[in-house]
Protein backbone atom coordinates (compact mmCIF):
# COMPACT_ATOMS: atom_id res chain seq x y z
CA UNK A 1 0.00 0.00 0.00
CA UNK A 2 1.50 3.38 -0.56
CA UNK A 3 2.00 6.29 1.81
CA UNK A 4 -2.05 7.85 0.77
CA UNK A 5 -3.85 4.48 0.91
CA UNK A 6 -6.20 4.43 4.19
CA UNK A 7 -7.86 1.12 3.48
CA UNK A 8 -7.36 -2.24 1.13
CA UNK A 9 -11.11 -2.62 0.20
CA UNK A 10 -9.71 -5.79 -1.81
CA UNK A 11 -10.73 -7.02 -5.57
CA UNK A 12 -8.29 -4.09 -6.81
CA UNK A 13 -10.25 -0.87 -4.73
CA UNK A 14 -8.83 0.93 -2.31
CA UNK A 15 -9.26 4.09 -0.01
CA UNK A 16 -6.82 6.68 0.16
CA UNK A 17 -6.24 10.02 0.08
CA UNK A 18 -6.68 12.59 -2.39
CA UNK A 19 -3.04 14.44 -3.35
CA UNK A 20 -2.10 17.62 -5.37
CA UNK A 21 -1.81 15.10 -8.72
CA UNK A 22 -5.94 14.39 -8.01
CA UNK A 23 -6.83 17.36 -8.80
CA UNK A 24 -7.90 17.62 -12.91
CA UNK A 25 -9.40 13.35 -12.28
CA UNK A 26 -11.73 14.61 -9.09
CA UNK A 27 -12.72 17.37 -10.85
CA UNK A 28 -14.11 15.85 -13.75
CA UNK A 29 -15.62 12.91 -11.77
CA UNK A 30 -17.05 15.24 -9.57
CA UNK A 31 -18.60 17.00 -12.77
CA UNK A 32 -19.70 13.95 -14.25
CA UNK A 33 -21.30 12.86 -11.10
CA UNK A 34 -22.93 15.99 -9.85
CA UNK A 35 -23.43 18.02 -12.57
CA UNK A 36 -27.12 18.55 -13.33
CA UNK A 37 -26.65 20.25 -17.08
CA UNK A 38 -23.12 22.25 -18.85
CA UNK A 39 -23.21 25.30 -16.20
CA UNK A 40 -23.83 23.09 -12.88
CA UNK A 41 -20.84 20.97 -14.22
CA UNK A 42 -18.86 23.72 -14.48
CA UNK A 43 -19.55 25.19 -11.18
CA UNK A 44 -18.71 21.39 -9.61
CA UNK A 45 -15.29 21.37 -11.65
CA UNK A 46 -14.29 24.52 -10.35
CA UNK A 47 -15.38 23.90 -6.90
CA UNK A 48 -13.65 21.01 -6.58
CA UNK A 49 -10.49 22.46 -8.02
CA UNK A 50 -10.45 25.23 -5.19
CA UNK A 51 -11.27 22.84 -2.47
CA UNK A 52 -8.34 20.75 -4.11
CA UNK A 53 -5.65 23.23 -4.79
CA UNK A 54 -6.18 24.27 -0.76
CA UNK A 55 -7.71 28.05 -2.14
CA UNK A 56 -10.52 27.76 1.02
CA UNK A 57 -8.54 27.54 3.66
CA UNK A 58 -9.79 24.71 5.93
CA UNK A 59 -9.42 21.91 3.32
CA UNK A 60 -6.52 20.68 1.05
CA UNK A 61 -6.24 17.63 -1.09
CA UNK A 62 -5.51 14.81 1.37
CA UNK A 63 -9.12 16.11 2.97
CA UNK A 64 -10.64 14.05 -0.17
CA UNK A 65 -11.21 10.23 0.26
CA UNK A 66 -10.78 8.30 -2.86
CA UNK A 67 -11.82 4.91 -3.86
CA UNK A 68 -9.34 3.79 -6.86
CA UNK A 69 -9.87 1.01 -8.74
CA UNK A 70 -6.74 0.12 -9.36
CA UNK A 71 -6.84 -2.30 -12.20
CA UNK A 72 -8.10 0.57 -13.85
CA UNK A 73 -6.47 3.62 -12.14
CA UNK A 74 -9.77 4.98 -12.52
CA UNK A 75 -11.54 7.27 -8.98
CA UNK A 76 -14.70 5.46 -8.84
CA UNK A 77 -16.32 7.33 -5.82
CA UNK A 78 -15.06 10.30 -3.46
CA UNK A 79 -16.05 12.18 -0.72
CA UNK A 80 -14.35 15.54 0.97
CA UNK A 81 -14.27 16.78 4.57
CA UNK A 82 -14.42 20.52 5.06
CA UNK A 83 -13.94 22.15 8.37
CA UNK A 84 -15.57 24.76 9.79
CA UNK A 85 -16.90 26.60 12.75
CA UNK A 86 -19.92 27.71 14.03
CA UNK A 87 -22.10 29.23 16.66
CA UNK A 88 -25.20 28.48 18.58
CA UNK A 89 -26.65 31.46 20.32
CA UNK A 90 -23.22 33.06 20.10
CA UNK A 91 -21.52 29.53 21.35
CA UNK A 92 -18.92 28.69 18.96
CA UNK A 93 -18.31 25.15 17.71
CA UNK A 94 -16.30 22.88 15.41
CA UNK A 95 -18.38 20.74 12.22
CA UNK A 96 -17.47 18.87 9.69
CA UNK A 97 -19.01 19.03 6.62
CA UNK A 98 -19.23 16.18 3.99
CA UNK A 99 -19.74 16.87 0.69
CA UNK A 100 -19.17 15.96 -3.20
CA UNK A 101 -19.86 12.48 -2.08
CA UNK A 102 -20.41 10.27 -5.01
CA UNK A 103 -20.02 7.00 -6.97
CA UNK A 104 -19.83 5.80 -10.55
CA UNK A 105 -22.83 3.98 -11.12
CA UNK A 106 -21.33 1.04 -12.22
CA UNK A 107 -19.32 0.25 -8.38
CA UNK A 108 -23.00 1.81 -6.64
CA UNK A 109 -24.60 -0.58 -3.78
CA UNK A 110 -21.39 -1.70 -2.81
CA UNK A 111 -20.71 -0.03 0.84
CA UNK A 112 -18.06 2.47 -1.03
CA UNK A 113 -19.81 5.59 0.54
CA UNK A 114 -20.30 3.77 3.87
CA UNK A 115 -16.79 3.02 4.48
CA UNK A 116 -15.80 6.40 3.48
CA UNK A 117 -18.18 7.96 5.77
CA UNK A 118 -16.66 6.01 8.61
CA UNK A 119 -13.24 7.59 8.09
CA UNK A 120 -14.74 11.32 7.67
CA UNK A 121 -16.10 10.71 11.09
CA UNK A 122 -13.31 9.25 12.71
CA UNK A 123 -11.34 12.48 10.89
CA UNK A 124 -14.30 14.83 12.60
CA UNK A 125 -13.93 13.09 15.98
CA UNK A 126 -10.05 13.52 15.88
CA UNK A 127 -10.64 17.76 14.93
CA UNK A 128 -12.47 18.30 18.05
CA UNK A 129 -15.86 18.64 15.75
CA UNK A 130 -19.08 17.82 17.79
CA UNK A 131 -21.07 18.16 14.66
CA UNK A 132 -21.30 17.04 11.13
CA UNK A 133 -23.44 18.67 8.76
CA UNK A 134 -24.61 17.84 5.06
CA UNK A 135 -26.73 19.02 2.19
CA UNK A 136 -28.33 16.21 -0.19
CA UNK A 137 -31.09 14.28 -1.60
CA UNK A 138 -33.85 13.22 0.88
CA UNK A 139 -33.51 10.45 2.94
CA UNK A 140 -29.99 8.87 2.20
CA UNK A 141 -27.89 10.40 5.16
CA UNK A 142 -30.37 9.11 7.21
CA UNK A 143 -28.30 5.59 7.01
CA UNK A 144 -25.37 7.03 8.68
CA UNK A 145 -26.57 8.49 11.93
CA UNK A 146 -28.18 11.84 10.13
CA UNK A 147 -31.59 14.07 10.83
CA UNK A 148 -32.81 16.51 8.83
CA UNK A 149 -32.86 19.55 11.29
CA UNK A 150 -31.97 22.41 10.26
CA UNK A 151 -33.37 24.66 8.11
CA UNK A 152 -31.60 25.04 4.49
CA UNK A 153 -32.68 27.85 2.00
CA UNK A 154 -35.79 28.67 1.18
CA UNK A 155 -36.98 32.57 0.80
CA UNK A 156 -39.75 34.61 -1.07
CA UNK A 157 -40.40 34.66 -5.00
CA UNK A 158 -41.61 38.06 -7.16
CA UNK A 159 -42.20 38.01 -10.67
CA UNK A 160 -41.21 40.80 -12.93
CA UNK A 161 -44.56 42.15 -12.52
CA UNK A 162 -43.08 42.66 -9.07
CA UNK A 163 -39.77 45.03 -9.96
CA UNK A 164 -40.70 48.35 -8.52
CA UNK A 165 -40.30 51.09 -11.02
CA UNK A 166 -38.45 54.69 -10.10
CA UNK A 167 -40.60 57.59 -10.46
CA UNK A 168 -40.59 59.71 -14.12
CA UNK A 169 -37.19 61.64 -13.18
CA UNK A 170 -36.41 59.54 -9.90
CA UNK A 171 -32.73 58.41 -9.70
CA UNK A 172 -31.50 55.22 -8.73
CA UNK A 173 -31.16 55.85 -4.82
CA UNK A 174 -28.68 53.14 -3.99
CA UNK A 175 -25.67 51.63 -6.41
CA UNK A 176 -23.54 48.37 -6.39
CA UNK A 177 -20.31 48.01 -6.82
CA UNK A 178 -18.29 44.54 -6.72
CA UNK A 179 -16.60 44.08 -2.90
CA UNK A 180 -12.56 44.44 -2.53
CA UNK A 181 -9.92 43.67 -0.22
CA UNK A 182 -10.72 47.07 1.23
CA UNK A 183 -14.71 46.36 2.16
CA UNK A 184 -13.31 43.65 4.71
CA UNK A 185 -13.90 45.34 7.95
CA UNK A 186 -17.55 46.47 6.66
CA UNK A 187 -18.67 42.55 5.00
CA UNK A 188 -17.32 41.29 8.48
CA UNK A 189 -19.30 43.61 10.87
CA UNK A 190 -22.42 43.66 8.91
CA UNK A 191 -22.54 39.97 8.06
CA UNK A 192 -21.85 39.32 12.36
CA UNK A 193 -24.91 41.83 13.15
CA UNK A 194 -27.23 39.74 10.72
CA UNK A 195 -25.88 36.50 12.38
CA UNK A 196 -27.53 37.43 15.39
CA UNK A 197 -31.13 36.58 14.04
CA UNK A 198 -29.75 33.22 13.46
CA UNK A 199 -29.96 30.71 15.96
CA UNK A 200 -26.97 28.80 14.90
CA UNK A 201 -24.53 30.37 11.89
CA UNK A 202 -21.24 30.28 10.43
CA UNK A 203 -18.48 32.22 11.94
CA UNK A 204 -16.19 33.27 9.17
CA UNK A 205 -12.72 34.86 10.04
CA UNK A 206 -10.27 37.65 7.76
CA UNK A 207 -8.94 34.85 6.08
CA UNK A 208 -12.01 33.54 5.25
CA UNK A 209 -13.69 36.30 4.08
CA UNK A 210 -10.49 37.13 1.88
CA UNK A 211 -11.56 33.45 -0.08
CA UNK A 212 -14.84 34.70 -0.60
CA UNK A 213 -13.77 38.06 -1.87
CA UNK A 214 -11.00 37.27 -4.00
CA UNK A 215 -9.45 33.59 -4.24
CA UNK A 216 -12.57 31.75 -5.36
CA UNK A 217 -13.01 30.45 -9.03
CA UNK A 218 -15.17 32.76 -10.63
CA UNK A 219 -17.78 29.95 -11.86
CA UNK A 220 -17.33 27.98 -8.41
CA UNK A 221 -21.07 26.70 -7.42
CA UNK A 222 -20.60 27.79 -4.00
CA UNK A 223 -19.27 31.38 -4.71
CA UNK A 224 -21.44 34.19 -4.15
CA UNK A 225 -20.44 37.77 -6.65
CA UNK A 226 -20.36 40.12 -3.34
CA UNK A 227 -21.60 43.97 -4.29
CA UNK A 228 -21.35 46.90 -1.30
CA UNK A 229 -24.73 48.74 -1.47
CA UNK A 230 -24.08 52.40 -1.76
CA UNK A 231 -26.23 55.47 -0.98
CA UNK A 232 -25.72 58.27 -4.16
CA UNK A 233 -23.47 60.62 -1.95
CA UNK A 234 -20.77 57.23 -1.75
CA UNK A 235 -21.46 55.91 1.70
CA UNK A 236 -21.56 52.00 2.10
CA UNK A 237 -24.54 50.91 3.46
CA UNK A 238 -24.45 47.03 3.31
CA UNK A 239 -23.36 44.25 1.04
CA UNK A 240 -25.82 41.53 -0.75
CA UNK A 241 -24.63 38.26 -2.39
CA UNK A 242 -25.31 36.36 -5.83
CA UNK A 243 -24.33 33.16 -7.24
CA UNK A 244 -22.12 33.41 -10.78
CA UNK A 245 -24.23 30.57 -11.88
CA UNK A 246 -27.93 31.13 -12.38
CA UNK A 247 -30.61 29.24 -11.10
CA UNK A 248 -32.86 28.36 -13.87
CA UNK A 249 -35.09 30.93 -14.72
CA UNK A 250 -34.15 32.85 -11.22
CA UNK A 251 -32.08 35.42 -10.59
CA UNK A 252 -31.62 34.65 -6.82
CA UNK A 253 -30.28 36.92 -4.11
CA UNK A 254 -28.68 34.89 -0.87
CA UNK A 255 -27.24 37.22 1.22
CA UNK A 256 -28.29 40.60 2.50
CA UNK A 257 -27.52 42.57 5.66
CA UNK A 258 -27.13 46.42 6.02
CA UNK A 259 -25.53 48.46 8.47
CA UNK A 260 -27.50 49.94 12.00
CA UNK A 261 -28.08 53.30 10.61
CA UNK A 262 -29.63 52.11 7.15
CA UNK A 263 -33.24 51.27 6.18
CA UNK A 264 -34.54 48.09 4.45
CA UNK A 265 -37.41 49.93 3.65
CA UNK A 266 -35.43 52.46 1.77
CA UNK A 267 -32.64 49.85 0.28
CA UNK A 268 -34.62 46.95 -0.85
CA UNK A 269 -36.52 48.35 -4.09
CA UNK A 270 -32.96 48.95 -5.50
CA UNK A 271 -31.89 45.99 -4.59
CA UNK A 272 -34.91 44.23 -6.49
CA UNK A 273 -34.28 46.09 -9.53
CA UNK A 274 -30.12 45.48 -9.55
CA UNK A 275 -31.39 42.02 -9.00
CA UNK A 276 -33.29 41.10 -12.16
CA UNK A 277 -31.06 43.40 -14.06
CA UNK A 278 -27.84 41.02 -13.31
CA UNK A 279 -30.66 38.20 -13.69
CA UNK A 280 -30.61 39.45 -17.22
CA UNK A 281 -27.35 39.78 -17.91
CA UNK A 282 -26.54 36.15 -16.57
CA UNK A 283 -29.34 34.81 -18.64
CA UNK A 284 -28.22 36.23 -21.90
CA UNK A 285 -24.11 35.04 -20.66
CA UNK A 286 -25.78 31.47 -19.76
CA UNK A 287 -28.12 31.01 -22.40
CA UNK A 288 -31.08 31.05 -19.99
CA UNK A 289 -33.98 32.64 -19.25
CA UNK A 290 -35.27 35.17 -16.36
CA UNK A 291 -38.71 34.96 -15.59
CA UNK A 292 -38.35 35.24 -11.66
CA UNK A 293 -36.27 36.51 -9.15
CA UNK A 294 -35.71 35.23 -5.52
CA UNK A 295 -34.77 36.75 -1.80
CA UNK A 296 -33.30 33.25 -1.06
CA UNK A 297 -32.43 34.20 2.76
CA UNK A 298 -34.37 31.91 4.93
CA UNK A 299 -37.56 31.23 6.60
CA UNK A 300 -37.34 34.80 8.22
CA UNK A 301 -35.70 37.95 7.21
CA UNK A 302 -36.05 41.98 7.39
CA UNK A 303 -36.53 42.76 3.80
CA UNK A 304 -39.85 40.15 4.00
CA UNK A 305 -41.49 42.67 5.67
CA UNK A 306 -40.91 45.49 3.80
CA UNK A 307 -41.19 43.82 0.35
CA UNK A 308 -44.08 41.54 1.51
CA UNK A 309 -45.98 42.81 -2.14
CA UNK A 310 -43.15 42.59 -4.34
CA UNK A 311 -42.27 38.86 -3.20
CA UNK A 312 -45.70 37.06 -3.32
CA UNK A 313 -44.60 33.98 -3.15
CA UNK A 314 -43.06 31.64 -0.25
CA UNK A 315 -40.65 28.95 -0.81
CA UNK A 316 -40.55 26.94 2.18
CA UNK A 317 -37.02 25.48 3.27
CA UNK A 318 -35.24 22.33 2.97
CA UNK A 319 -32.98 20.76 5.85
CA UNK A 320 -29.61 20.55 6.44
CA UNK A 321 -28.70 16.93 7.85
CA UNK A 322 -26.45 17.10 11.43
CA UNK A 323 -25.34 14.42 13.08
CA UNK A 324 -23.91 14.70 16.83
CA UNK A 325 -22.27 12.04 18.08
CA UNK A 326 -21.69 12.94 21.15
CA UNK A 327 -24.54 14.85 22.56
CA UNK A 328 -23.66 14.62 26.00
CA UNK A 329 -20.37 16.88 25.19
CA UNK A 330 -22.52 19.20 22.57
CA UNK A 331 -25.41 19.83 25.48
CA UNK A 332 -22.55 20.87 28.13
CA UNK A 333 -20.57 22.96 25.75
CA UNK A 334 -23.98 25.25 25.04
CA UNK A 335 -24.86 25.01 29.12
CA UNK A 336 -24.61 28.57 29.23
CA UNK A 337 -27.01 29.50 26.85
CA UNK A 338 -29.72 27.18 27.99
CA UNK A 339 -29.66 28.95 31.47
CA UNK A 340 -29.74 32.19 29.72
CA UNK A 341 -33.00 30.66 27.98
CA UNK A 342 -34.06 29.36 31.21
CA UNK A 343 -33.29 32.83 33.40
CA UNK A 344 -35.86 34.88 30.62
CA UNK A 345 -38.57 32.36 31.08
CA UNK A 346 -41.13 31.70 33.02
CA UNK A 347 -39.02 29.15 34.64
CA UNK A 348 -36.48 31.35 35.76
CA UNK A 349 -34.69 29.80 39.11
CA UNK A 350 -36.72 26.57 38.33
CA UNK A 351 -35.05 23.58 40.26
CA UNK A 352 -35.46 20.08 39.36
CA UNK A 353 -34.16 16.83 37.43
CA UNK A 354 -35.13 16.76 33.37
CA UNK A 355 -35.18 12.83 32.46
CA UNK A 356 -35.49 12.03 28.29
CA UNK A 357 -35.69 9.17 27.22
CA UNK A 358 -34.92 8.31 23.33
CA UNK A 359 -35.95 4.81 24.52
CA UNK A 360 -32.38 2.94 24.13
CA UNK A 361 -30.58 5.97 25.78
CA UNK A 362 -30.86 8.84 27.16
CA UNK A 363 -29.98 11.85 29.17
CA UNK A 364 -30.09 13.74 32.85
CA UNK A 365 -30.30 17.11 33.41
CA UNK A 366 -30.13 18.34 37.19
CA UNK A 367 -31.24 21.97 37.61
CA UNK A 368 -30.71 23.78 40.96
CA UNK A 369 -32.56 27.50 40.72
CA UNK A 370 -32.00 27.53 37.04
CA UNK A 371 -28.42 26.36 37.00
CA UNK A 372 -27.64 23.33 35.13
CA UNK A 373 -25.43 21.35 37.63
CA UNK A 374 -24.64 18.13 35.97
CA UNK A 375 -26.02 16.61 32.51
CA UNK A 376 -25.13 12.62 32.77
CA UNK A 377 -26.46 9.43 30.61
CA UNK A 378 -29.59 7.79 31.74
CA UNK A 379 -29.12 4.14 32.87
CA UNK A 380 -31.54 1.57 30.88
CA UNK A 381 -33.21 1.15 34.22
CA UNK A 382 -33.72 4.78 34.66
CA UNK A 383 -35.58 5.14 31.13
CA UNK A 384 -39.12 4.62 32.33
CA UNK A 385 -39.09 7.23 34.36
CA UNK A 386 -38.15 9.90 31.66
CA UNK A 387 -40.20 13.64 31.54
CA UNK A 388 -39.97 12.82 27.87
CA UNK A 389 -39.41 10.18 25.30
CA UNK A 390 -38.11 10.65 22.14
CA UNK A 391 -37.80 8.41 18.85
CA UNK A 392 -34.06 8.15 17.76
CA UNK A 393 -32.48 11.27 16.24
CA UNK A 394 -35.95 13.46 16.95
CA UNK A 395 -34.66 15.49 20.27
CA UNK A 396 -32.18 17.02 17.24
CA UNK A 397 -35.26 19.10 16.09
CA UNK A 398 -36.06 20.44 19.38
CA UNK A 399 -32.17 21.15 19.95
CA UNK A 400 -31.67 22.87 16.81
CA UNK A 401 -35.05 25.23 16.84
CA UNK A 402 -36.70 23.72 14.55
CA UNK A 403 -39.69 22.47 16.21
CA UNK A 404 -41.40 22.57 19.02
CA UNK A 405 -42.75 20.19 21.45
CA UNK A 406 -46.02 20.24 20.38
CA UNK A 407 -45.29 20.21 16.52
CA UNK A 408 -43.28 16.93 17.22
CA UNK A 409 -45.82 15.23 19.33
CA UNK A 410 -48.16 16.11 16.03
CA UNK A 411 -45.38 14.15 13.82
CA UNK A 412 -44.60 11.53 16.34
CA UNK A 413 -47.17 9.67 18.63
CA UNK A 414 -44.35 7.75 20.73
CA UNK A 415 -42.82 11.30 21.24
CA UNK A 416 -44.50 12.23 24.86
CA UNK A 417 -44.06 14.48 27.88
CA UNK A 418 -45.61 13.48 30.99
CA UNK A 419 -47.35 16.66 31.61
CA UNK A 420 -47.80 20.32 30.13
CA UNK A 421 -45.23 21.46 32.78
CA UNK A 422 -42.65 19.31 31.19
CA UNK A 423 -43.52 20.33 27.73
CA UNK A 424 -43.55 23.83 28.54
CA UNK A 425 -39.95 23.38 30.36
CA UNK A 426 -38.77 21.97 27.21
CA UNK A 427 -39.72 24.69 25.12
CA UNK A 428 -38.17 27.29 27.20
CA UNK A 429 -34.62 25.55 27.47
CA UNK A 430 -34.96 24.65 23.29
CA UNK A 431 -37.20 27.39 21.72
CA UNK A 432 -38.71 26.71 18.37
CA UNK A 433 -35.72 29.87 16.63
CA UNK A 434 -35.31 29.66 12.58
CA UNK A 435 -31.60 29.65 11.56
CA UNK A 436 -30.06 30.68 8.17
CA UNK A 437 -26.59 29.02 7.80
CA UNK A 438 -23.91 30.77 5.08
CA UNK A 439 -21.66 27.42 5.35
CA UNK A 440 -18.02 27.14 4.97
CA UNK A 441 -17.79 25.36 0.96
Amino acid sequence: MTQNTIKDLGDGLIIRHGSDADAQALAQFNKAIHGEDEWDGKGVQEWTLDLVEGKCPTVSARDFTIVEDTHKNEIVSSCCHISQTWAYEGIPFKVGRPELVGTRESYRRRGLIRQQFEILHQWSKERGELVQAITGIPYYYRQFGYEMTLNLGGGRVGYEINVPNLKEGEIEPFLFRPAAMEDLPLLMATYARGCQRSMVYAVRDETLWRYEVAQQRKYNINRRDLFIIESINGAAVGFIALPPIKWGDMSALTLYEITEEASWAEITPSVIRFLWQRGEALAQEQNQTQKTFGFWLGESHPAYHVAASMLPRVRSPYAYYIRVADLLAFLRLIKPALERRLSQSAFAHYTGNLKLSFYRGGIALNIQNGEIIEIKPLSFKELGDAHAAFPPLTHLHLIFGRRSMAELQHAFADCTTKNDETRNLLDSLFPKRPSEIWVIS
